[in-house]
């Protein structure tokens, strides 16, 4: 069988809904990927036979998963102060340490996964009634130093796909257990404090309150992004606030601006920050899509 189709369907039969990824790449190979992606056996079947070499990932959302993703530091890349010290090199040693505060058992019972980079994907089940989010580092409810997860608005690499020459493989096969509850606790606790966020001010003397607070909104969304979903929270606020430059109630120059700070302030923690250069293209087209459907404003 098509290595990349038994990869699809036996995640299928866990009832794990998949999609497409292009070859090699964590990038989905199709729009909308978590309301496409299916447990359908003759669809997923139907699409791997005629693209072989597309690569499986799993929307966690979809699937009711929350998965814990310890990662490798990359290379040159200072650890943080925080975690600066002896027995800490990776985000398993990071996620040990959680455990150990909270007085907690590393919770090794559960499908695992080993990434193509040296990291592990711990599977859970999503608690029922209750909605979690991706987190990325330590921001908002994080959990720390090269500790992502990914639940709803996520996905993961499937074991079995090959991502820039490296194999994600399936390390221990057992059923994804709850996820344990102080972690469930934790991630669902108020936030300390939300993200500093200043208040956008407008050269411009059709300002108002509401439009202040819409850029101020949408640059918030662009600083507290997981570092996975970033992109996506780049290209929506542009595109948001490109229907309001495009409908004349704000200035391009300064929604401009503003979004291109959000983002340099996003990259300061995230753990794949975007170059100039992506930032000024995400932001460009995403003001584009915006302009397509102008919103207007009373003075």
């Amino acid at each position: 069988m098509i290595p990349n189709l038994r990869t699809a369907l036996d995640a299928a039969r866990r009832g794990w809904p998949v999609f497409p990824l292009r070859p090699g790449s964590k990038v989905p190979a199709m729009p909308e990927w978590e309301t496409n992606a299916t447990t359908d056996t003759d669809r997923i079947a139907g699409y791997w036979l005629r693209h072989r070499a597309h690569g499986v990932a799993i929307a966690c959302g979809p699937a009711r998963l929350v998965v814990v993703d310890l990662d490798q530091p990359k290379p040159g890349k200072a650890t943080p102060a925080e975690w600066d010290r002896p027995g800490i090199t990776d985000g398993c040693d990071v996620f040990a340490d959680l455990c150990a505060t909270a007085g907690q058992p590393f919770p090794t019972g559960t499908y695992s996964v080993q990434t193509g980079r040296g990291g592990f994907h711990l599977y859970f089940t999503t608690p029922a009634g209750v909605e979690l989010r991706n987190t990325g580092g330590g921001r908002g409810r994080g959990l720390g130093w090269l500790v992502d997860t990914r639940a709803a608005g996520g996905y993961v690499v499937a074991a079995g796909s090959v991502v820039e020459g490296n194999r994600y493989d399936l390390v221990h096969d057992v059923p994804a257990a709850p996820l344990p509850t102080w972690l469930a606790e934790r991630l669902t606790a108020p936030l300390v404090a939300p993200a500093p966020v200043l208040p956008v001010q407008l050269r411009t003397a059709r300002r108002s309150a509401y439009l202040d607070r819409a850029v101020t909104d949408e640059c918030r969304h662009v600083v507290t992004a997981a570092s996975e979903a970033h992109n996506a929270a780049l290209f929506m606020a542009a595109q948001n606030l490109g229907r309001l430059v495009a409908g004349g109630a704000l200035p391009e120059a300064d929604v401009y601006a503003a979004l291109l700070d959000a983002e340099r302030r996003l990259a300061a923690t995230c753990t794949e920050p975007h170059t100039e250069t992506q930032a000024h293209k995400t932001i460009t087209s995403g003001l584009r899509a915006g302009a397509k459907r102008p919103r207007k404003v009373a003075a």
